[in-house]
């Protein structure tokens, strides 16, 4: 059983590890009572040999691991990399690199949208995936022999996997599609969560400048709250409850226990003390500095061009062999149906050049689509015309 506890025997295998070219990464984790993730299990796998690190180890010393993850000579191989980079950011503030996902890798490849580890591995390498371990705790100890075996084939088939999806990006010649991509998963801010910014993830909720002033400040109230307990944020004040605040903006104890979901008692609390004066403070905001409330872009004619450009996001993207969604989401579409120089990454680089040129040539009228074969194929406005010269 490939189970490292102590710190000599991390630190030695760690020496065999960064002799490679590349090494799987996994982590299995805990997250449904903490609001910061609770690493259990980080396995790792080389060409020889495949190794899990209990994270929970008594004075097991990690440092070997994150050197390992700093080694610019070792590719780090992921396979959908966000929640495992979170973990390490976390733990020691730093990326791995150099990165590959193969998720995203697999995307560029044709896989399709947010392909599964299991769908991949059982599509290149002929594998079914055990998922008999899938909703194990992994916070408990000792851990069997078959969490362990289920774990490290999470590192074990990526090899191959990795191996098939290199041979593919290079014989396409997109490889540096993929390093495009891998930007956005290496940068730091990606990862550090600020809590002026929580308001985000609930920008659509608020209509008026005051709503939004007073959401601003509770989010980040929120946010420093769970934070600093380290609970879900979900534990502090469920989202609706957090919304409901910012419409009706009450400045009194007794005006937020009048709100429907407001939980009995908080209002008389420390925390219910704390959420009033962020209320005041959104109260107090100037208009003028708040964020451009974003309304919906879709409208009659727009929409219309949004479906257009739709139809041909999935011609492109069967064409291609690119996940549609790798290419442009619905977002860029509505922001391409208003504006010709919106600021998407669907109108830059190789997506451009792959998609959003036609793409605005289609929402100008210089390029038409039709159907051949029961398949959606493009004409040129010239070719477009020549053939309603032949039918008539």
């Amino acid at each position: 059983m490939s189970l490292i506890t102590t710190s000599d025997d991390l630190a030695a295998a760690c020496r065999r590890l960064e002799r490679h070219s590349f090494v799987t990464v996994d982590t299995e984790f805990l997250r449904e009572t903490t609001f910061w993730p609770k690493v259990c299990l980080i396995q790792l796998a080389s060409d020889d040999e495949a190794v899990a690190l209990d994270a929970l180890a008594e004075g097991l010393d990690l440092s070997p691991f994150f050197e390992l993850m700093a080694n610019e000579r070792v590719v780090k191989v992921f396979h959908a990399a966000r929640q495992d980079l979170e973990i390490i950011w976390n733990l020691a503030k730093l990326i791995p690199a150099p990165l590959f996902d193969s998720q995203v890798a697999a995307m560029v490849c044709g896989f399709g949208d947010q392909v599964s580890y299991g769908e991949l591995v059982q599509s290149i390498c002929k594998v079914a995936v055990d998922k008999s371990s899938r909703f194990t705790d992994w916070s408990r100890r000792p851990l069997s022999e078959a969490q362990i075996a289920y774990a490290l084939a999470d590192v074990t088939h990526l090899r191959t996997v990795y191996r098939s999806l290199i041979a593919r990006l290079e014989k396409s010649g997109r490889t540096a599609w993929l390093a495009d991509e891998m930007q956005t998963l290496s940068s730091p801010s990606t990862y550090e969560m600020h809590p002026d910014n929580a308001w985000e993830r609930l920008r659509n909720r608020a209509r008026k400048p005051r709503d939004l002033a007073v959401l601003i400040e509770v989010a980040a109230w929120r946010e420093r709250e769970a934070q600093s307990r380290d609970v879900p944020r979900s534990r502090v004040l469920k989202d609706d409850i957090l919304i409901e605040i910012a419409l009706a903006a009450p400045k009194t104890a007794d005006g937020l226990a009048q709100l429907r979901s407001f939980p009995r008692g908080m209002e008389r609390s420390r925390a219910g003390a704390d959420l009033l004066a962020a209320i005041e403070r959104g109260l107090e905001r100037d208009p003028k500095t708040l964020p451009k409330i974003e309304r919906e872009r879709r409208n009659g004619g727009g929409g219309a061009t949004v479906e257009l450009l739709k139809v041909l996001l999935r011609q492109v993207s069967e064409r291609h062999g690119v996940a549609s969604k790798m290419i442009a989401t619905v977002d860029d579409l509505e922001a391409i149906a208003s504006d010709d120089k919106a600021n998407v990454a669907a109108l830059s680089g190789w997506r451009r050049e792959l998609f959003g040129a036609k793409a605005l040539e289609l929402k100008h009228g210089r390029l038409a689509l039709t159907v051949e074969s029961g398949k959606v194929v493009t004409l040129e406005w010239q070719e477009a015309g020549e053939s309603e010269e032949a039918a008539e």
